[in-house]
């Protein structure tokens, strides 16, 4: 009776091993996948340019508050915004597409899964690509996975779709979402500063910690002569090569 039952644990324990073995190929490096040019942390440049960037948007109140400080300083932001997010707050995207700034896919319903499967993740982008393309008259070019999470599939599915996919310098995750002091959110830039940074910062849920972030690092980065810019412009100044379709969109 004890023989079968050891077999069958054996090769359940096999089986597990192997499948183990191949979800962790399935997730390259971070120096195989910039090699591709489809996936960017951030950029190698000597010019004092950043990319601030804004999650899980639009929100109907912290969006525009955000808004208004980008304004203040004139610098433009990207927007990876979340497609049922902007069906429920289109005139906020209208907005950030009349004031210069980039909309971005970063799916529909923001599913936080590394196993999402390729049929589910093209749901989710093509969604929201209809969306945004209904209101802006674009399709965005750029996409950010929920929660950094990729391996080959995510990044396949979506370089297949056409797009870049966009992380953000690692040095540069103040954590906002866990709603430290504002304070903390803007030393956490200006400490870790480098030019060509893609810097991560959230515009949904309860946000005045980032608002008030934003204000001391734009007047940090204004003050020392640094220009804030879309990802698209980032590249496009640091020669990195984008889809063909981007040059549709224009460049501020």
């Amino acid at each position: 009776m004890l023989k079968p039952i050891i077999i069958t644990l054996t090769l359940l324990t096999f089986l597990c091993f192997v499948h183990s073995i191949g979800a962790n190929a399935a997730t390259q490096s971070r120096e195989n996948y910039e090699s591709t040019g489809n996936v960017i942390w951030e950029v190698k440049t000597h010019q004092k340019i950043v990319a601030i960037t804004f999650d899980d948007g639009p929100h109907p109140d912290y969006t525009p508050q955000i808004l208004d400080l980008l304004a203040k300083y004139d610098a433009k932001a990207t927007f990876f915004v979340a497609g049922n997010k902007v069906k429920s707050y289109p005139d906020v995207l209208k907005r950030e597409v009349n004031e210069g700034h980039e909309i971005a896919n970063h799916t529909y319903t923001h599913p936080y899964d590394r196993n999402i499967s390729a049929n589910k993740l093209s749901s989710e982008l093509d969604n929201t690509d209809k969306i945004i393309k209904n209101l802006s008259g674009y399709r965005p070019s750029l996409y950010r996975p929920v929660g950094g999470l990729h391996n080959d599939t995510i990044i396949n599915t979506a370089v297949n779709k056409g797009f870049k996919v966009v992380l953000w310098s690692w040095h540069q995750d103040p954590k906002d979402w866990a709603m430290p002091p504002a304070s903390k959110i803007s030393n956490h830039i200006i400490k870790a500063l480098q030019p060509g940074d893609i810097i991560l910062l959230h515009d949904w849920s309860d946000r005045p910690q980032t608002v008030q972030a934003l204000e001391t690092t734009l007047d940090y980065l204004y003050k020392n002569g640094y220009e804030c810019v879309t990802v698209s412009e980032l590249l496009y100044r640091s020669h990195l090569k984008f889809p063909e379709f981007l040059m549709d969109i224009p460049v501020q």
